[in-house]
This record gives C-alpha cells, structure tokens and sequence, in this order.
C-alpha cells in the first residue's frame, strides 16, 4: 500500500490554500469507473495509462507526433499523471472529464518513491501484456522494458501535486526524461518547479474569452493566472513549448492575438494540433465540424508564422493533425534543424545549473520535416 503524509512541501506553501486533508483525492466509485476504461490508478491522486502510440511503435506501426518532433521512443515512453484533479473543464477534453477538479491541494500527499515505484511496475505489466502479441517486435519488446520517457501529460494538472519536484528528481536519476503539460493555473508552483526535459504550457485561447470559451477554467482569476504562467516560461531555462490545440470557429482567428500571446511565452517551440474528436464533443456544444483536417491545420500554422519573428514551420505529423513551429535558434540556417533531443546528453547534465535548452538538442532527421513527403 501506498505510503501517504499530510505535510505540504514549503515550495507548495505559496499557492495552496488548503491546509485540512480530505483524504483520497480519488473515490471508490471514480476508481471503478477510471479502472473500467483501462485507467490504472495509483496511490490516492495519481494514474497510468497505456498510450496507443506505445503499442503501435512496439508493433513497428509508428511512433506519436513527439516522436517525429522530437525523437521520442513511444514503445518507450510511460504516460503518467501524478496528479489526476484539474482546474479547467476544456470542451475538447480527451478524456472526458472522468477526473475531479479542484481548485487548491486538500488530499493526502503520497510519497513520490512509492508513486514512481508503483506506477513503473503497473505499465510494465501492461507491457508484458501487450508483448504476448504475435505482432510485437522482439528487439522493441526488449527496449519497452525499460522506459525511457514519462509523458507528464495524461489527464490532470502535474505541478498541483505538492511533490513533484522530488518526482522529477527521481524520473531524472533513472535516465527518464520529463515532458511535463501545465494548464498555465497555478504560475506559483510552475515557477517553483526544478528544470523538466521539456516544459509545455496549453494555450487554448488567444484572448481572456476565447479562453474561456475553450478552456472553462475554475478560477475567478483564471487569465491573470494564464499571463503570469506565459511570463515564467520566457525565464525557464529547458526547452519550452506552447501547445495550442485547435477548434475550427472556436479559436483560430485573430493571428495577431495569437502572436503577441506566443511572444509573452517566447517558448522554443509552438506545437499546432487539431482537436479530435472526444465523446465529450456533444455535451460540450462541439462535433465533426469542429475539427480541422491537416491542411487545415498547417494553412493556419503558415498564416501564424508570418506573423512570428524568429520563428519557422519545422515539422508535421499527418497523422495526430500536428505541425511544430520552432524558434530559429534550433536551425543552422542550412535547412538543418535540431527539434529532437539527446536524451543521454540529458541524462548525464540535468542537475547542472547552467544547462541550456542547446545543451542536449539533436538533429531532426529529414523525414520528419515540414512538408516531407
């Protein structure tokens, strides 16, 4: 059993305002019904699992878009969130809202070592269950035993779990690198967090009601805690991302709002994705229209360039609706772009305090550009 404490970190103390414990973030009842949908639960607040890209790149079908964008192992990566509430209620939410919400931290806290522990035994046996398929590859079940990426990203707001930076100190010492997602509503603990492998920030919409409309955050005060977010990560010193997910008659007009939006964050990169279709599109007043296609998506990521200084189309992935703007530092000026990571290079210099997002860049091969047949 999972050990739990009810003492918040002091880099926590900022933002949460809660001090009396609820108990277990996640009821029995939400436990059956997450568990029902392949979810496997961990500890009181945290969750795996298993991503299809993880099971088509074990097969040799190919890997996810951050695996042509950036060089990531899918048959390798373990999805993972170590905190399942959110503050926002988006309308395109993939995973239909199963999870809670909540608004400040009022749970007990599991230890990150027992959370770690757990959540790598509960996705190796899942990928034991999918290596008994006669379609896994021999070579790519051997490397699947051993993750090598922890997507931060699976449902839920990862800097809201008051341990997190031991969390990522632990992914780290184990040579996993980190891809954690924020929703930009807590810049306190986004400012407090230790260097990540790469840091996104979700950016839903170009203007307060825009955001509103896609996003539905919680807080009074949610756009003041969004442009706060944007401001910390133009100081972070790790590779940074802006990831807008797109809604056609939703949020994607107003170019110019989008590029002053972008240049706050000055990230490294921007990643344009087109929203797909979620059984949460009907409650959520959405369908099929809602939806644009890849041309679609790259006409808007084209338009939006011309209006970004310092930035260049760099890659696509035809199949997840995705292109990646990236910041020109990551070009030689040859035509030669470095969007893909060292992940050794990481590995052995996380814990550097001047390590820059150059430090372990690596070349993006050339099937994965924009406009590669």
């Amino acid at each position: 059993m999972i050990a739990r404490i009810s003492t918040l970190s002091r880099a926590s103390q900022a933002w949460t305002t809660c001090w009396r414990s609820f108990g277990t973030m996640i009821s029995e009842d939400r436990k059956k019904a997450m568990e029902g949908q392949g979810w496997d639960i961990v500890g009181g607040h945290s969750a795996t699992k298993l991503c299809r890209w993880t099971k088509s790149m074990l097969q040799g079908k190919g890997g996810c878009y951050k695996h042509s964008f950036y060089g990531i192992m899918s048959h390798r990566c373990m999805e993972h969130t170590p905190n399942v509430s959110c503050a926002n209620k988006c309308v395109f939410c993939w995973r239909n809202h199963i999870n809670p919400v909540a608004l400040n931290w009022k749970f007990d806290v599991d230890e990150p070592e027992e959370l770690l522990r757990l959540s790598l035994e509960k996705h190796y046996a899942t990928i034991e269950r999918q290596c008994l398929s006669p379609n896994a590859l021999e070579h790519r079940k051997t490397e699947a035993r051993e993750v090598r990426h922890c997507a931060l990203s699976l449902v839920g707001e990862p800097v809201a779990y008051p341990r997190v930076s031991e969390f990522l100190s632990l992914l780290h010492r184990r040579r996993i690198s980190s891809f954690l997602v924020t929703n930009g509503q807590f810049p306190e603990a986004l400012a407090a967090l230790p260097r990540v492998t790469q840091l996104y920030l979700s950016c839903d919409g170009a203007d307060k009601e825009m955001l509103k409309a896609a996003g539905r955050p919680l807080f009074a005060d949610f756009w003041e805690r969004f442009l706060d977010s944007l401001s910390i990560l133009s100081t972070r010193g790790e590779r940074t991302v802006c990831r807008l997910t797109l809604m056609r008659h939703v949020n994607m007009e107003q170019l110019d709002d989008w590029a002053n939006l972008l240049q706050r964050g000055s990230p490294d990169f921007v990643e344009l994705k087109g929203a797909t279709l979620a059984p949460i599109f009907q409650k959520s007043g959405l369908n099929t229209q809602n939806m644009p296609t890849h041309a679609e998506v790259k006409q808007f990521a084209e338009a939006l360039v011309a209006h970004l200084p310092g930035y260049e189309l760099a890659c696509e992935h035809e199949h997840s609706v995705s292109v990646l703007l990236a910041s020109s530092r990551f070009c030689d000026g040859g035509g030669c772009w470095k969007s893909w990571i060292d992940f050794e290079r990481f590995a052995d210099i996380w814990d550097n305090e001047a390590v820059t997002a150059l430090d372990y860049a690596a070349t993006t091969p050339e099937w994965a550009l924009y406009g590669s047949p």
